[in-house]
């Protein structure tokens, strides 16, 4: 029925900066253009990042390009948008970000196999220099130890 549920975009640097302690699924609160911009696959998750307004979790700085089609009931590509979560899971959030410092980042987009647009978010803890320069010695490990299975 729903064809393009193969929509994929991900946030190359959230595992590089960030250490995700939590990760969450949430629905996104979409105008008609910015869904069918969505499902040609024209967005990016680039800088964006979540917060708390009236108890109320915004994603902001989230770029949907504009539809090609959409005339003058366009969107502006990037307005904040409102994620739907459950009472519970929002109340965690709030209390995690204001008690503990971590911050809540978006990871990756999807629609899923009714056609709804979902984001991946992630409570996450920023890395310091040194945990990067880790990051980049164990992938290159990986990268190495893969390469010489390969081989044979």
């Amino acid at each position: 029925m729903h064809r393009g549920t193969n929509i994929s975009i991900k946030n190359k640097r959230a595992t590089f900066n960030y250490e995700i302690k939590e990760r969450y699924t949430a629905g996104i609160q979409l105008f008609g253009t910015e869904i069918k911009s969505l499902r040609e696959g024209k967005a990016s998750l680039t800088d964006t990042y979540c917060v708390f307004i009236n108890n109320e979790l915004w994603v902001k700085n989230l770029h949907i390009a504009a539809y090609f089609f959409g005339t003058y009931n366009n969107h502006d590509v990037r307005r904040d948008r409102k994620l739907l979560l459950n009472r519970k899971e929002l109340n965690k959030l709030n209390r995690a970000t204001k008690e503990t410092g971590l911050t809540i980042i978006p990871i990756h987009l999807f629609i899923n196999e009714k056609g709804l647009a979902k984001l991946v978010i992630g409570l996450a803890k920023g890395k310091k220099r040194h945990d990067k320069r880790q990051s980049l010695k164990e992938k290159e490990m990986d990268k190495e130890i893969n390469k010489r299975f390969n081989q044979f």
